[in-house]
């Protein structure tokens, strides 16, 4: 009789343990702690212990058991369920409620009910969806953004009239701005692939102080996918594949996830093979010839051709197409409780990249060159990662990353009726250590204090040489000798380091209001040493230039009730010029950039009001963003004078051209609107939309400020039931007038745009500047089963030729796309 008691108490111990409920995280596998776990009626309550553990045997098996916690999206699911799931249950921290979305503005997790700022958040779902065929593409997506291409083998994002090096872009907590990243146009944009990317973040303004240098338009933050851990060994792949008409590209991605309780792998690797791109037919802007190639240089992939070639299709923009592959492998190892590690190495590199604008440039009415082309552009990223969660009194969790990157570039350019080939070559090496603190100083968690520090060294490698093509039976066979080029940055090496602390401080005042408020102090060394004096004469060979900062940000929300929300924003920003300001000699429209070792830092203050309001239970939001920032000491393109007044020639590559270099000028405004709205309309129809008006002139000279788009904007629309997903959406571009481009600086292109007149007296021109368009695509996507989806979009329905803002190349024509996903 006792064994039958002890039998008896042994199987309900068992049963009661068998109904223990554990709870992970689902990005990561590991536990959550002071999980609330309930009922409807809320008669039991009970909370998961350290282990993540908690016992449900209380509840009903017909129960509906409620899952919440501060940082995760609530979680309803039957208890009956929950035994079908072996008691394992994984909570998100990506919710439907519109304000419960978690960033990471501050380097910590914030709902968006307590943050100012402008924000604009890409979840996988919504990258998925939009399937770019570039991450400038994914970019131009989102509300606000607008993107810049040279040529299809690029992409420059413009936030609120800022572009280039005054946009920051980072991934996965490391900057990619380096010391050589240019005022401008800069196409960096692409060597993070979409395929690998978890989220994409925005950040409007110079409003973070976590950032420091380069953000003043805003910061662009790339966050790839990341592996977890599980109870159980796993293993999980995927393979992706995608063909595109328009450019007839093939992109296919395969990677592989391995899980178990102790570490966790992921191995992800994507190529994309794109060819020339072809713009639309229907010009309805009226010009009939604008944007279309006769003719094309066929000097490329070792191929030598005397004179240009005529095009048979204009259409079809010739020396587009590339390819690109790329690798990310990351591990994440969990070392304690408290501590994690994450490990992520990155490798992009492409093909050789047709630089379109400048292979279509023309010189007394025929093409000018006929090389022109980017060597492949590389990038390489290794960092290692410590999540810190010690939970005690000065620091409740931090993140310690330390990294190297390596980023090659090169030029190669020669001019039709010459057989002198120039090679332009820089590399770049980044070192990088980051910390950022974070800490509760309530038990409420109503005040937080962050902190931390950046150090990031740039080494800079700029080598340039010249060989002359031995053409034999009109074939290239070697070379017959070398000459002198000049390099495009200091030949003596140049170096640029950066390093800051910074403190921010939030406070929720009481249930309606919430203070955000931070500083930053910057300091930069720049060094850099000039040998070769042959085509530029300097007064000084060997400079070092040292300068700080300090930059703060105040930021205030406001929530009268549930459904409003007014958020307020005071905040400055600086950009400290860097080797490319300082040093960087190129030509281009028969301007040649020179250094000027005097240029100084600029700085940008800003002050915004954002409103949001919230319907049908914050399942739909409208939001509007107004701003003025104001340039100081603004770093702007212009000629180099004589003191006799006439602009200084300079030498390059065997012509003469105007001398310009960066100059700091005085003040300058940017003031610009976005209003968007986002939610469902109904259970299966969902909608969103957008339009932004930027306006930016400089108050000493009174010109219109560069990189400043027209008014833009787009709307969708989708229906979903079950496995089938349908939408369509709209995209427009309103007419940039003329007398609103910048043409001293030239950097928004006006020359590529529409001539309307030329003077037969003195060949003056007269352009139109940039017509308006809008057009309209189609997309679908249907999940096959639980493992395997299929997705077709249709772009550019009418096949509209439209060039967007600033672009040397036209947009795609009419483009059918068809996805294939597969989980196994």
């Amino acid at each position: 009789m006792k064994y039958f008691f002890l039998l008896i108490i042994f199987l309900n111990s068992s049963c009661a343990f068998a109904q223990k409920v554990k709870v992970l995280d689902k990005q990561t596998g590991k536990i959550i702690k002071n999980v609330s776990i309930f009922n409807t009626k809320e008669t039991i309550n009970i909370t998961t212990d350290k282990g993540g553990f908690s016992d449900i045997s209380e509840f009903n098996a017909t129960e509906i058991i409620i899952f919440s916690h501060l940082s995760y999206a609530v979680s309803r699911i039957r208890k009956s369920v929950v035994k079908s799931k072996n008691y394992i249950i994984y909570l998100t921290k990506e919710s439907e409620q519109l304000d419960e979305v978690v960033v990471s503005l501050f380097k910590r997790e914030e709902r968006t009910n307590r943050i100012a700022e402008q924000i604009a958040i890409l979840n996988s779902k919504k990258i998925q969806r939009v399937s770019a065929q570039t991450s400038a593409d994914l970019l131009a997506t989102i509300p606000g953004v607008k993107v810049q291409k040279s040529q299809f083998g690029g992409g420059s994002p413009v936030i609120r009239g800022m572009e280039a090096n005054r946009v920051l872009l980072v991934v996965d907590g490391v900057r990619m701005n380096n010391a050589i990243y240019r005022k401008g146009h800069l196409q960096s944009a692409i060597t993070v692939t979409p395929n690998m990317l978890e989220k994409t973040e925005v950040v409007f303004g110079p409003s973070s102080v976590i950032y420091g240098s380069d953000a003043l338009g805003g910061v662009i933050h790339y966050y790839t996918k990341t592996p977890k851990i599980s109870e159980e060994n796993e293993v999980e792949s995927q393979f992706f594949s995608r063909f595109s008409s328009v450019n007839n590209e093939i992109t296919t991605n395969i990677s592989v996830e391995v899980r178990s309780q102790k570490w966790a792998s992921l191995t992800s690797v994507s190529h994309s093979d794109f060819g020339d791109l072809k713009a639309g037919k229907n010009r309805a802007h009226g010009f009939k010839d604008w944007g279309k190639v006769f003719f094309y240089s066929e000097n490329n992939n070792g191929n030598y051709k005397e004179s240009p070639t005529v095009n048979m299709d204009p259409n079809l923009q010739r020396n587009t197409g590339y390819n690109q592959t790329d690798i990310l492998q990351k591990f994440f190892i969990p070392i304690t409780r408290n501590t994690d590690i994450k490990l992520n190495f990155q490798y992009s590199t492409s093909s050789d990249i047709p630089r379109f604008d400048r292979l279509t440039e023309l010189k007394n009415e025929k093409l000018k060159f006929s090389e022109w082309f980017y060597g492949p552009q590389k990038r390489f990223l290794a960092s290692a990662q410590m999540f810190l969660s010690p939970n005690k009194k000065g620091m409740e969790t931090g993140i310690i990353t330390a990294a190297y990157q390596n980023v090659q570039e090169s030029r190669i350019q020669r001019k039709f009726g010459s057989l002198d080939r120039s090679y332009r070559e820089e590399n770049v090496a980044v070192y990088s250590l980051n910390g950022d603190f974070s800490v509760l100083l309530t038990a409420d968690k109503t005040r937080a204090l962050s902190y931390g520090f950046e150090f990031a060294y740039n080494d800079v490698t700029s080598n340039a040489y010249g060989k002359e093509l031995n053409i034999v039976a009109g074939e290239i066979e070697g070379f017959s000798r070398t000459f002198k080029v000049q390099s495009r940055y200091p030949d003596g090496s140049s170096a640029y380091l950066s390093s800051a602390v910074y403190v921010d401080y939030r406070q929720d005042i009481n249930s309606k209001s919430t203070l955000n408020s931070g500083i930053r102090f910057t300091n930069t060394n720049l060094t850099a040493t000039w040998i070769d004096q042959t085509f530029i004469q300097l007064s000084d060979t060997n400079i070092q230039l040292n300068h700080s900062a300090v930059t703060a940000t105040l930021g205030y929300v406001f929530k009268p009730n549930k459904n409003w929300q007014i958020n307020s924003v005071l905040s400055s920003g600086f950009r400290a010029p860097n080797i490319d300001d300082v040093g960087r000699v190129r030509e281009k429209a028969g301007n040649v950039t020179v250094p000027n070792i005097t240029v100084t830092p600029e700085f940008a203050y800003n002050a915004e009001i954002g409103v949001q309001k919230y319907f049908n239970e914050k399942k739909f939001r409208f939001g509007a963003n107004i701003y003025y920032t104001l340039l100081d000491n603004y770093i702007q393109r212009d000629f180099v004078y004589n003191p006799d007044g006439s602009i200084v020639q300079v030498a390059f590559d065997g012509d003469f051209g105007n001398a310009v270099s960066n100059q700091n000028k005085r003040t300058a405004y940017i003031t610009g609107v976005t209003a968007s709205y986002l939610g469902r309309i109904s259970p299966i129809w969902k909608t969103s939309g957008f339009v932004t008006y930027t306006k930016g002139r400089t108050y000493d000279s009174r010109e219109p400020m560069s990189s400043i788009p027209p008014i833009f904007g787009q709307f969708e629309m989708s229906y979903v039931v079950a496995e089938i997903e349908l939408g369509a959406v709209i995209r427009f571009n309103a007419k940039k007038e003329i007398s609103d481009f910048n043409i001293t600086e030239g950097i928004d292109n006006h020359e590529l745009t529409p001539i309307v007149a030329k003077n037969a007296v003195d060949a003056r021109i007269k352009y139109y500047g940039t017509p308006s368009w809008i057009t309209m695509g189609l997309n679908a996507n249907y999940t096959v089963s639980n493992s395997i989806s299929v997705q077709a979009r249709l772009d550019n329905l009418l096949d509209q030729h439209f060039i967007e803002f600033a672009s040397g190349v036209a947009s795609p024509g009419r483009n059918l796309s068809l996805s294939f996903r597969a989980n196994f």
